[in-house]
């Protein structure tokens, strides 16, 4: 069906609602945007759904939520699993509590119990609520860090993690099958309660996931000693962190948490910021200006979903440095895994996790700890996938796992990223080494010289609408194509695609795999410990270049990143 047959169907079907045909009256004369409504479904990818509210078959509104979610039913129906309910939360974006209410509906209809959160709740307490209740799977309506037209719907299974292999498959299999919106399930909201098809949860479930966190504290009498003196500045971008943030700190000891008044209360328009992202400058300007006037020790941030989380701390001079998420993460790995070690013992069998866009410090600290390594493919479930299978097996241990992306995971409470664990935490990291008479920026640069001066970024390029997706998918193509000898004055050493499944070695030409799944990636190791990682984003139209380099000092290290970032901006512009 071509895209103007589409919206007429959309525009005179009865199934769709008089606000629904209100809105697609008001594109009537402007065809391209029929087109990019129209041109395709929503794609249900291995996360699940995200996109732009409004109507149409490729946007996000309540009958694409009962489409996934009819589709999720069937999966779950063919695997006879529909005692088990699936729990569902949400956040503070546009039409979130709406989409999560039509999911558990269509859920009620396929006789199946829907356990949906009584207000809004962190992506991470979604992910232990799922294990905690037994469930079959979780659904998350959330776009996390997104500009707020945008919204989305995750998909967790059984073991707390976004769906992996073969469940995704499976799932986007039965999802892609309803092709007919009258196929598509629901009922009344009070029928479903009136026959146990649709339980509301809340303080239980909050409960039960704060006594979890505070089982993974080390140092508590570092707490008790310093909690008083901390000074913490914390925002949690108008999203879910406001609540679980305040509660965890404050039952700890932590006495001076200061909110960041402007962005505490959740709010879909994230009216302080152009979009709601932990990992830009912007959305620390009203908390560092807090921090300065209370001269706090550390400034937090959690992304509105609360799973990612963004750091400044301050040093003995009163400059306040950033955080990258590799540098919050290696600092919070080696302080966990150091720590654990000093107090408990490793086990023989300790792993450290990381995906493969994350520094390649993850690899000294594993190193040092004598703890095995995992890489895996960008993306926290493939770590939540690790974790279940070293339960699975009884073969390892898992000691910590992270991604640059401002997202770890302290204990297996949960099987995705957890910015409430983290910034409780780094909080008892912050008290620890203020009792050695140390700042956090002070162990991050104890960390430099004890394993060496990596520093990495990345450079990403946004291409929205039809015409943009072929140019990110050109831009993989040419490089496959004409495979780069060179980056930046690095020489490239080895050559892996993930999508090939091949790793070439340039010295030798050996070729093996990659021994990951297949993914649509290109990475580079480079000479001199440098790399370079090409993916297109899996959550917004732009496609990131990664890279790394390791220094001799930090301005050594600055002045080389800066380098190759400036080298790939320009082969990103050769490109376009």
């Amino acid at each position: 069906m071509e895209y103007r047959e589409r919206y007429e169907e959309w525009m005179n079907n009865p199934y769709f609602d008089e606000a629904t045909r209100e809105e697609l009256k008001k594109i009537a004369d402007d065809d391209n945007e029929i087109k990019e409504r129209f041109y395709k479904d929503l794609e249900f990818g291995t996360a699940g759904l995200r996109g732009i509210i409004g109507a149409g078959t490729n946007r996000l509104n309540i009958y694409t939520v009962r489409k996934a979610t009819q589709g999720l039913a069937n999966y779950i129906t063919a695997k006879k699993e529909t005692a088990k309910g699936v729990a569902i939360a949400y956040d503070s974006r546009r039409m979130s509590p709406e989409f999560a209410d039509e999911a558990a509906l269509c859920l009620a209809a396929n006789n199946i119990k829907a356990y949906v959160f009584d207000a809004l709740r962190p992506t991470p307490e979604l992910s232990y609520a799922v294990r905690k209740l037994g469930c079959i799977a979780g659904i998350n309506i959330t776009a996390s860090h997104n500009p707020p037209e945008y919204n989305g719907y995750k998909v967790y299974w059984e073991d707390g993690a976004q769906i992996t292999p073969p469940h995704d498959k499976g799932i986007m299999d039965e999802v892609k099958a309803v092709t007919d919106y009258n196929m598509v399930k629901t009922m009344d909201l009070e029928a479903a309660k009136a026959e146990g098809l649709y339980q509301v949860i809340g303080a239980d479930i909050d409960d039960g996931y704060i006594a979890e966190l505070k089982t993974q504290v080390l140092h508590q009498d570092a707490i008790d000693a310093v909690g008083d003196e901390i000074k913490i500045v914390y925002s949690p971008l108008h999203g879910t962190g406001n609540v679980p943030a305040r509660r965890i700190l404050k039952e700890l000891g932590f006495k001076n948490v200061y909110v960041v008044k402007e962005q505490e209360l959740p709010d879909g328009e994230f009216p302080t910021v152009s979009y709601p992202n932990p990992e830009a400058e912007e959305a620390f300007e009203l908390g560092l200006a807090l921090a300065k006037e209370i001269d706090a020790d550390l400034v937090l941030a959690t992304d509105p979903d609360a799973d990612r989380l963004g750091v400044r701390v301050k040093d003995k001079d009163g400059v306040y440095h950033t955080l990258t998420g590799n540098m919050s993460g290696c600092l919070l790995a080696d302080y966990e895994i150091g720590q654990r070690k000093a107090l408990k013992g490793l086990p023989d069998d300790g792993y450290l996790i990381k995906t493969i866009v994350t520094s390649n410090m993850a690899d000294a600290i594993a190193k040092e700890y004598h703890a095995g390594l995992i890489e895996v493919l960008t993306g926290f479930k493939y770590i939540g996938q690790q974790i279940l299978g070293f339960e699975t097996t009884g073969k390892g241990e898992y000691l910590f796992g992270f991604e640059e992306s401002y997202g770890c995971l302290i204990g297996t409470h949960a099987r995705d990223k957890d910015a409430i664990v983290a910034t409780m935490a780094l909080c008892e990291a912050a008290a620890y080494y203020k009792t050695q008479g140390k700042t956090l920026w002070d162990a991050m640069v104890d960390m430099y010289e004890k394993y060496g001066y990596y520093k990495d970024d990345i450079q990403s390029i946004t291409l929205k609408g039809i015409e943009g997706l072929q140019k990110i998918q050109e831009i993989l193509e040419t490089l496959r194509k004409n495979p780069p000898t060179e980056f930046g004055g690095y020489k490239v050493r080895k050559a892996r695609d993930y999508q090939a499944d091949t790793m070439k070695d340039l010295e030798t030409g050996e070729v093996t795999g990659t021994g990951l799944p297949a993914s649509n990636v290109l990475y580079y190791d480079l000479t001199d410990d440098a790399w370079l990682c090409v993916r297109p984003s899996g959550t917004e139209p732009k496609v990131k270049f990664y890279y790394g380099i390791k220094g001799t000092s930090l301005e050594d290290a600055d002045e080389k990143s800066k380098s190759l970032g400036e080298k790939v901006v320009a082969m990103i512009d050769s490109m376009l």
